[in-house]
C-alpha cells in the first residue's frame, strides 16, 4: 500500500477524523471476521513461519526475514524465504532474493509447493498474517516500540489491519526499537496472550566506515516508517540538513532523482537513502549516491534460536 502516514494514526488516542472515519473500517471487519471461521489449509511436510504485522507498513518484517533465515541455515535447516507477488513491492522481492533463497510467487500456496519440491525443511513468509488459505506453524508479529498500535483504530480510523486482541492467536511478539526514552511496558502483551514469546531488536549500521560525520547529509526514502531511518543515523552522529519522504514502495521517476541532486548541490550536502530505496534508483544515479546498510540485532538471540530448535522439530 503506497501511502504516506497520516499524522493522526499515532495519537494516543483516537481524534475527531478518526472517530468520523470508523464507518470505513466495516470491510476490515468483516475481512477479519472471515478469517476466523475460515478454513485454511495447513501443510505437514514442511514448517513454516509468517512474519507479518498488525500495524500497516514500517515494522522492520524483511529485516527480520532475512535474519530468521540466517538463523535457521546456522541450526542446520535448509530454510527459504517467501513472499506474494506484488507490483509495487519489487524492492522487498529484490533485497529477499540477494540476501536468501527466495520464493516469490502469485499465491503463498504455490511457494509452499515451491519449497516442498525443493525439499526445504522451513520457508519463511515475508508479511501473510492475514492470509485467507494457508496456515503456519509459527506466527511472527512485528511492531516499532515508539509507534506500538497508534491510535488503535483499524485502517483507515487508524493503522491497524487487525486490533490488538488478535494477539491471542500469534506465537512471537518482536518489538524494534533501542530509544531509551521510550518506556513500553511488555505486560500489555502478556495480559493479552500470557503464553507469547516477546523479543526485542534494534538496527545496527553495517556500512558506518563509508559514511563521513564531518559531511552534510541530504536524506531522502520511500519506506514505511521514515522516522527510523532518520533517527539511527542522528543515533550515529551522521550531520542531517535536509530530508524528503516519499510514499513507501515509492517508484523513482527520473525528475525525482534529478530534483534530489540539484539541491544537494544547492545546500552543498552529500546524499543518502536506505538500501530499499537504492535498489530502486538507476546505475548512473547510484553512483551519485550512498546507502545505509543495516542488519537487525535481536536481544537476546540465543533464546530465539533455543525456541525455533525446539518449535521447529517437533
Amino acid at each position: 500500500m503506497n501511502l504516506k502516514k497520516p499524522l493522526f494514526w499515532d495519537l494516543k488516542k483516537p481524534n475527531f477524523l478518526s472517530y468520523a472515519l470508523i464507518p470505513f473500517t466495516i470491510p476490515i471487519i468483516l475481512n477479519n471476521y472471515l478469517l476466523k471461521i475460515r478454513k485454511k489449509i495447513k501443510f505437514s511436510n514442511i514448517k513454516s513461519i509468517c512474519v507479518g504485522n498488525i500495524y500497516l507498513g514500517g515494522t522492520g518484517k524483511t529485516p527480520l526475514t532475512i535474519k530468521l533465515y540466517q538463523i535457521i541455515e546456522k541450526i542446520g535447516l535448509k530454510a527459504v524465504t517467501a513472499k506474494k507477488f506484488h507490483s509495487n513491492q519489487i524492492d522487498e522481492q529484490t533485497i529477499l532474493k540477494t540476501k536468501t533463497h527466495a520464493i516469490v510467487s502469485k499465491n503463498r500456496f504455490d511457494a509452499f509447493e515451491h519449497a516442498i519440491n525443493q525439499s526445504k525443511n522451513v520457508i519463511i513468509f515475508d508479511d501473510g498474517l492475514q492470509e485467507t488459505k494457508v496456515d503456519y506453524d509459527l506466527k511472527f508479529v512485528c511492531f516499532k516500540k515508539k509507534n506500538w498500535i497508534g491510535n488503535g483504530q483499524l485502517f483507515p480510523s487508524g493503522p491497524l489491519r487487525e486490533k490488538i486482541d488478535c494477539l491471542k492467536k500469534y506465537d512471537v511478539v518482536f518489538l524494534n526499537g533501542k530509544d531509551k526514552n521510550i518506556d513500553f511496558n511488555s505486560e500489555i502483551i502478556h495480559n493479552i496472550n500470557p503464553l507469547i514469546k516477546i523479543f526485542n531488536t534494534y538496527y545496527k549500521i553495517k556500512n558506518l566506515n563509508v559514511l563521513d560525520i564531518k559531511s552534510n547529509y541530504l536524506i531522502f526514502s520511500g519506506i514505511g516508517d521514515p522516522s527510523s531511518f532518520k533517527e539511527i543515523l542522528l543515533e550515529n552522529n551522521i550531520k542531517i540538513i535536509e530530508e524528503i519522504i516519499f510514499p513507501d514502495h515509492y517508484n523513482y521517476k527520473k525528475n525525482d532523482i534529478k530534483k534530489i541532486l540539484v539541491r544537494s548541490k544547492e545546500i552543498n550536502a552529500k546524499i543518502l537513502t536506505t538500501e530499499k530505496d537504492f535498489i530502486k534508483l538507476s546505475e548512473i544515479d547510484k553512483e551519485k549516491i550512498d546507502f545505509l546498510k543495516i542488519e537487525l540485532e535481536i536481544v537476546e538471540e540465543q533464546k530465539l534460536i533455543n525456541f525455533l530448535i525446539e518449535r521447529l522439530n517437533e
